[in-house]
């Protein structure tokens, strides 16, 4: 454990941080699962690329692995349908 005040601190800023993207991913996560599993679902395929540009904006992925993530259930969609 830190004994310097301002490490302290930042800890506690970085647990917030950790959490407020692990919420973030997790959605992410069950958006794609749901597009995945519903190809036709027009609005499912929609919420799934706003929650990764969503994420990548706020920093939580990169802006590549968005643009990846996005190819890869572009393409998942267009296979299934």
């Amino acid at each position: 454990m830190a004994n310097i005040k301002s490490q302290k601190k930042r800890n506690l800023t970085n647990a917030k941080a950790h959490e407020r993207n692990k919420a973030v991913r997790s959605e992410m996560k069950s958006r794609l699962k749901s597009a995945v599993a519903q190809p036709d679902s027009d609005e499912a395929v929609r919420a799934a690329i706003k929650t990764i540009d969503s994420a990548a904006q706020k920093g939580v992925i990169h802006k590549n692995a968005a643009a990846r993530k996005k190819s890869r259930l572009m393409r998942r969609v267009n296979a299934a349908s």
